[in-house]
């Protein structure tokens, strides 16, 4: 088998990529059989000499490639005919800036795996970019305080070489004695922990949270159990809640009568209650005045995440009164969002690396074998038709295609 390792075509351009030339090295050491190339790059954070110094093949041509991997979406002109393609294709929600994209893969006999959807037999997913975009996010969200704040002034994430340093900038945050509200305790959440953390912000429960006093920065994190509450009598089961979120209602302003920030890092459903309101944050009750929505769903669970923003631009401000985007610190008042949609590929070299290490462990043994179960329920696409896994796609791929590829 050949796999190569693809350069990325969407515009920005990711600097991610799915093994560092070490990964590389060792694939080829456990796998005889197996041969990775990479694709030249003039973006990636491991740079192709990295690559050839260790003796590994750079080139222009893969076309004799068995297996394309990537991170982002690749562009429909970049895609080769009935070849297997590994990419996160944002499709699997019907998503319609990408409903071209799965047209032209069904099109061109394209076997598309998305890792998204590469689980294990509990259901987890075994491969993820999660805990760096909660790492990331959480920086962003305190160096977002620092700004608003006029506090402290760290670098940003993109300028810091890797997780060193941004550990060594973590601890130049000098907070006062405020209030941090997360929300989602996996992946992303942990990531979100390990940063406060390290930034020297102390963890206490729910409820001394919301009833103590503390002479120094704290945070708190919540599931989905402490802001979320059954309609009919304030309950709160765990698999009603998942099955039928519409049976809930949200109860997250005491926890907003008291934060300064909302680092937002758990997984919503479009079904469930949002976290507040609108005219919520008009209150004068509504305390949170930075907002690092890491989950980033649109008009989702934190509605002041009105459009994703970007590595290069990423703040905006929200008018507590209006509702009106404004630009970022430009009214002390205001709330000010950071939510950038590709969170890990500020910090590429470690997210690659700990994305690899997954792949190494949980992907290529199944890729290896003649047939995989786990593989097979990860493939969308095969052969110019959805999978049965995926059918529930068919009228969403018959649609004529709308909106612009997203960025």
């Amino acid at each position: 088998m050949k796999i190569a390792l693809i350069r990325e075509g969407k515009i920005p351009a990711d600097k991610r990529v799915a093994f560092t030339p070490e990964q590389i090295l060792e694939l080829h050491r456990v796998y005889p059989q197996l041969e990775v190339v990479v694709e030249h790059s003039d973006v990636r954070s491991f740079e192709d000499i990295e690559y050839m110094s260790r003796g590994i093949t750079v080139t222009d041509d893969i076309e004799d490639c068995d297996v394309f991997m990537g991170i982002k979406e690749v562009p429909i002109v970049q895609l080769k005919d009935k070849k297997t393609y590994v990419f996160f294709s944002h499709t699997i929600k019907k998503q319609p800036y990408n409903r071209a994209l799965l047209q032209a893969i069904i099109k061109k006999q394209i076997k598309l795996i998305d890792y998204e959807v590469i689980k294990n037999s509990q259901g987890e997913r075994v491969v993820a970019f999660g805990r760096w975009a909660g790492i990331v996010g959480a920086y962003n969200g305190l160096w977002t305080y620092g700004k608003k704040s006029g506090l402290y002034e760290i670098k940003r994430a993109y300028d810091c070489y890797d997780r060193e340093e941004l550990d060594k900038e973590l601890r130049k945050v000098q907070l006062p004695p405020i209030k941090i509200v997360v929300t989602g305790t996996g992946r992303v959440g942990k990531g979100v922990v390990e940063v406060l953390k390290t930034a020297g912000v102390k963890q206490v429960d729910s409820h001394d949270f919301l009833n103590a006093y503390f002479e120094e920065s704290v945070f708190t994190v919540l599931s989905s159990s402490h802001y979320n509450r059954r309609k009919t009598d304030g309950g709160f089961d765990r698999s009603e809640f998942y099955h039928e979120p519409e049976k809930y209602e949200s109860h997250f302003l005491k926890y907003a009568e008291v934060s300064d920030i909302l680092m937002a890092a758990a997984y919503w459903d479009n079904r469930a209650p949002r976290l507040f309101s609108p005219e919520d944050i008009n209150s004068d009750d509504f305390n949170i005045s930075v907002i690092a929505d890491i989950t980033c769903d649109i008009h989702g669970s934190v509605p002041t995440t009105i459009r994703a923003s970007k590595v290069l631009d990423p703040v905006y401000d929200i008018d507590r009164e209006h509702f009106e985007e404004l630009p970022p610190f430009g009214k002390q008042t205001s709330i000010s969002v950071m939510a950038i949609d590709n969170l890990p590929t500020e910090l590429p070299r470690d997210a690659s690396k700990d994305f690899g290490e997954q792949l190494m462990k949980h992907f290529i043994p199944e890729l290896m074998k003649p047939r995989s179960e786990m593989i097979e329920k990860a493939t969308i696409a095969k052969e110019g038709d959805l999978t049965l896994e995926f059918i529930y796609l068919k009228e969403f791929v018959a649609e004529n295609s709308q909106g612009n590829e997203k960025h």
